[in-house]
């Protein structure tokens, strides 16, 4: 049976075992405790879904489970493919109630405060710490569900005050299949509702290294169901796109959208709309919501890991070294990090400042679905005394 400090709350593991049965085995040997209360997971779609789930089920029965699939994994050594991070959370200090979503296109208000109303009534009833001061949620949607704007927005009317984050699943960048955990198994075209109650000091962040140029295009023509956006400023948006960023248009790549993102101008701050596809229509798939009308600014990176070593310091700065910090980091990102050769580097800071989690097919910060951002939660500890 595992021994930690309880002052951090929460103790994290990984596994690169290609077997599922293995990889929860590991991940049971080093998060089992008496007082283990719930375990958060991330992992890569490489696995035998259906026998992932019957593994960790049979190994953390009766303790909940929810996670989701990745486009890469952040573990406690940093940046990982084809594995599974785990994080479990100690009853003495988190309160943690889960919902599962199964029908995304029939959410709403109606379901949505009931729903939120049933997680804090099961958070309260623990009595570790006010509700309102010491909560948050995390959301875990699927992917290529195109349905997260709609789902956050009502989540985020029914949260009212209380903070919330999340990440979109991933499936390794296949643009196939993502599913998120719950209730014993993985599913598709679902969401997953975590609310967390908490002695810990925390807090919830998002950062990017984005900045505007000068450029602007206006969608003239857009397909907003399919998030597709078929002319910019009156032409063919991929010819458009591929003239500002100076390459051809059969150059465009995922490596280029993620060098060269366009982004919403909403309340004086940039929202990053992510491009993820050039159709062979000559139109653009993206990430986020688009529609007819709206300006898109295009935008430059500025150093990334400037960027994430000050976020990380600030995070410190204010909570203390976190015992941990759950992170959703668009795969955008990581691809530029890989681009760039700097992504050993970013896996040090990460490591240091104890952060795992996912790289994510879109983030989710306080009702707002972004893409390219770094998005998460960060954790302090509580002196003993205090416990």
């Amino acid at each position: 049976m595992t021994t930690y400090p309880v002052e951090a709350g929460a103790i994290t593991a990984a596994s690169q075992h290609a077997d599922a049965y293995q990889a929860a085995a590991e991940l049971a040997r080093k998060l089992r405790h008496e007082h283990l209360g719930f375990v958060l997971f991330f992992c890569s779609a490489e696995y035998d879904l259906v026998v992932l789930a019957d593994a960790l089920e049979s190994h953390f029965s009766p303790t909940p489970l929810s996670g989701c699939t990745t486009a890469g994994e952040i573990t406690p050594l940093g940046y990982d493919r084809g594995s599974i991070v785990a994080i479990g959370f100690d009853r003495r200090l988190f309160a943690i109630s889960t919902a599962l979503v199964d029908d995304l296109d029939d959410f709403n208000l109606t379901k949505a405060q009931p729903l939120v109303d049933t997680l804090l009534q099961h958070c309260r009833r623990q009595a570790l710490a006010p509700i309102n001061e010491h909560s948050f949620a995390l959301t875990l949607l699927d992917g290529l569900s195109s349905r997260e704007e709609q789902v956050l927005a009502t989540l985020d009317a029914a949260l009212g005050r209380i903070p919330s984050f999340g990440g979109s699943a991933g499936d390794d960048n296949r643009l196939s299949h993502t599913h998120v955990y719950g209730a014993g198994r993985f599913h598709t075209h679902a969401a997953v509702v975590v609310m967390i109650n908490t002695r810990l000091p925390f807090e919830v962040f998002s950062t990017h290294h984005l900045t505007p140029l000068t450029h602007k295009l206006v969608v003239t023509e857009a397909d907003r169901e399919q998030r597709r956006v078929i002319e910019l400023n009156g032409l063919p948006a991929a010819q458009v796109y591929a003239d500002l960023v100076g390459v051809k248009r059969e150059q465009l790549s995922a490596a280029i959208f993620a060098r060269h993102p366009l982004a919403v101008r909403i309340g004086g701050q940039h929202y990053i709309r992510s491009i993820q596809r050039v159709n062979s229509d000559g139109s653009l798939s993206f990430y986020c919501a688009v529609e007819n009308g709206i300006v898109l600014t295009a935008m430059q990176p500025t150093p990334l890991l400037d960027n994430l070593a000050a976020m990380l310091a600030g995070v410190s700065a204010r909570l203390g070294t976190p015992s941990a910090i759950i992170g959703c980091d668009c795969f955008l990102r990581r691809m530029e990090l890989e681009a760039l050769e700097q992504l050993d580097q970013a896996s040090r800071l990460l490591r240091r400042s104890n952060v795992v989690g996912f790289n994510t097919y879109g983030e989710q910060h306080h009702g707002m679905h972004v893409n390219q951002t770094f998005t998460g939660v960060a954790f302090g500890t509580l002196p003993v005394n205090d416990l």
